[in-house]
C-alpha cells in the first residue's frame, strides 16, 4: 500500500479557486504539508536597498492574505505553516529538513516568474533526486503548452507578443478545491486568529488582503460601469475607482488572472464591449508578457545591462537616492508619488512611470536601486512586471525605441494641473538641490 506524503509550497498562489496544482495534490497524496516561506531575499537585495525602509503596508496586506488563506485551509482540515528564513540557502536547508523529517515523496510548487523560487527548488532537487516534483502554471493566463512559440522564442516586444496570442482561445478559470488530504502536522501552523486584526491600510477604506477579499473586489468592480470608462480614467494619480486595482490581489495569487478574465467576459456579455473593456484585457496581456519575459531571461531580469546588454551611463549618489525615497527631490509630482507609496504601499501606474523616469534620467541613478525599492514597498509587487518595466524605462529591456524619459513639468500639467494631488501628498516642499557637499567634497558652485 502506497503512502504518498507531499509538501505543497505556496508562493504566488494563496487561493483555493482556479488552482490546478492544489487540486492535483488533493488527489495524488495521502498526507499533505502546506508551507509558505516569508519573502525570499539574497545578497542582491541588501546591496540595492542600502537604506532603512518602512514596508509595513506590504507586510500587513501579506499577513491578511496568509491569515485568510489559513482559515480556508483549516475549514478543509489543513493548516498553513509559515517559515521564516534568512537567505535563499537557508530556505533550501529548511525545505530539506521537512523532506527528511516527514519522509516526503512528492513536492508541489507552482511555476514561478521568480528566479529565487527556482533557485531553492533546483538546489533541493539536486540533493533529493528521488522526489517527484509537480509544477503547473497558477499565476498566468496561458500555460506554456498553449503559447504559439517556445519560451526561448518569446517575441522581443509586447506588440509582437500580443499579435501572436490575441487569437488564442483564452482559458477559463478552473474549479475550486473543496477537499484536501489530512496534514502531516496540524501543530505549529498559523493560529486561526493570524491576520484577523482590523485593517490599518491607508490605500483605501476597508481594503484587506486575501482570497475572499480579492474575489469580492473583482465582483464589486464589475457590478459598476467603471470598466466602460477605464481607458479614460486609468492614468489618474489618486482615485480608487479610476483603475481596477486587481494587481493588489494578483500579486499574492489571492485572485487568478483567469478568474478576472471570466468576470470581464461576463460583463461584456451583459453591458457590451468597448475600447475600455478591451484595455483591461490589454493590460492583463502586458502582465502575461512580463511573466514569460522573466521565465525566458531569468537572472538577466536583474542585470545592469538588462536583456540588451547595454550599460547605462549612471553612477551612485547616496544622497540622491535618499531624496528620491523620502520625496525630497526638486520635482513636486515625484515627491507626491513617493510619499503616497511610503504611506500606502501603492502608486498609480502613471506615477510609477514618472518616478522611474526621474530616478534614471534626472537623478542619473542605477535603475536597479529603484526596482529593488519598489520590490520591497509595493503591495502589488510582481517580479516580472516590476523588473521588466524598470528595464523598459531604463532603455535596457523590451522597448524597441530605447529609454523613456518623461517631461515632469508637462506630466504635472496633464495629470495634476491644479496641484491637488501634490498638495495632498505634500510634494510641494521640494529640495531645490540634488547635490550635497560634505567636508571631503570639492566645493559646488551654484
Amino acid at each position: 500500500m502506497s503512502n504518498k506524503r507531499g509538501i505543497y509550497w505556496f508562493t504566488q498562489d494563496l487561493r483555493l479557486h482556479d488552482n490546478l496544482l492544489l487540486q492535483h495534490a488533493s488527489e495524488q497524496v495521502d498526507r499533505l504539508h502546506c508551507v509558505c516561506f516569508d519573502e525570499l531575499k539574497s545578497v542582491f537585495d541588501r546591496r540595492f536597498l542600502p537604506i532603512e525602509i518602512d514596508d509595513s503596508a506590504k507586510r500587513e496586506f501579506t499577513m491578511q492574505s496568509l491569515g485568510e488563506f489559513n482559515q480556508s485551509l483549516m475549514q478543509l482540515g489543513q493548516v498553513l505553516h509559515y517559515v521564516t528564513v534568512n537567505s535563499l540557502d537557508d530556505a533550501v536547508l529548511r525545505l530539506e529538513e521537512m523532506i527528511t523529517y516527514y519522509s516526503i515523496t512528492d513536492i508541489y510548487v507552482a511555476h514561478s516568474a521568480s528566479w529565487y523560487v527556482d533557485y531553492v527548488l533546483t538546489k533541493t532537487i539536486l540533493r533529493h533526486p528521488k522526489i517527484a516534483v509537480h509544477r503547473a502554471e497558477t499565476a498566468s493566463l496561458f500555460s506554456q503548452a498553449l503559447l504559439p512559440f517556445d519560451i526561448e522564442d518569446l517575441p522581443a516586444s509586447f506588440s509582437r507578443f500580443r499579435k501572436q496570442v490575441e487569437n488564442i482561445l483564452l482559458p477559463i478559470a478552473g474549479p475550486t478545491t473543496t477537499q484536501l488530504p489530512p496534514p502531516l502536522n496540524n501543530r505549529d501552523g498559523l493560529p486561526a486568529s493570524y491576520g484577523c486584526e482590523p485593517s490599518s491600510l491607508k490605500i483605501h477604506h476597508g481594503v484587506r488582503g486575501g482570497e475572499l477579499a480579492g474575489l469580492g473586489h473583482v465582483r464589486d468592480y464589475f457590478s459598476t460601469t467603471a470598466a466602460l470608462h477605464y481607458k479614460s480614467t486609468r492614468n489618474e494619480l489618486d482615485n480608487w475607482d479610476s483603475s481596477t486595482k486587481f494587481s493588489l490581489w494578483l500579486a499574492n495569487g489571492n485572485v487568478s488572472a483567469k478568474m478576472i478574465l471570466s468576470h470581464l467576459n461576463r460583463f461584456e456579455r451583459q453591458h457590451g464591449s468597448n475600447e475600455s473593456t478591451h484595455w483591461i484585457l490589454f493590460e492583463l496581456l502586458w502582465r502575461e508578457y512580463f511573466h514569460w519575459y522573466s521565465h525566458k531571461h531569468g537572472a538577466k531580469l536583474f542585470a545592469f545591462g538588462g536583456i540588451q546588454g547595454k550599460r547605462p551611463l549612471t553612477t551612485f549618489y547616496a544622497n540622491r537616492l535618499r531624496q528620491w525615497v523620502e520625496g525630497n527631490t526638486p520635482f513636486p509630482i515625484v515627491n507626491a508619488c513617493m510619499n503616497q507609496l511610503r504611506e500606502t504601499g501603492y502608486m498609480s501606474n502613471r506615477g510609477r512611470q514618472l518616478v522611474a523616469s526621474c530616478l534614471v534620467h534626472e537623478l542619473s541613478l542605477d535603475w536597479r536601486y529603484g526596482a529593488c525599492y519598489f520590490q520591497h514597498m509595493l503591495i502589488d509587487y510582481d517580479v516580472g512586471s516590476n523588473w521588466g518595466n524598470w528595464q523598459y524605462l531604463a532603455g535596457v529591456g523590451a522597448d524597441p525605441r530605447g529609454h523613456r524619459k518623461f517631461d515632469l513639468s508637462k506630466q504635472t500639467q496633464l495629470y495634476d494641473p491644479e496641484n491637488v494631488f501634490i498638495r495632498k501628498w505634500k510634494g510641494d516642499q521640494p529640495n531645490s538641490r540634488l547635490n550635497a557637499v560634505d567636508m571631503v567634497d570639492w566645493p559646488i558652485q551654484d
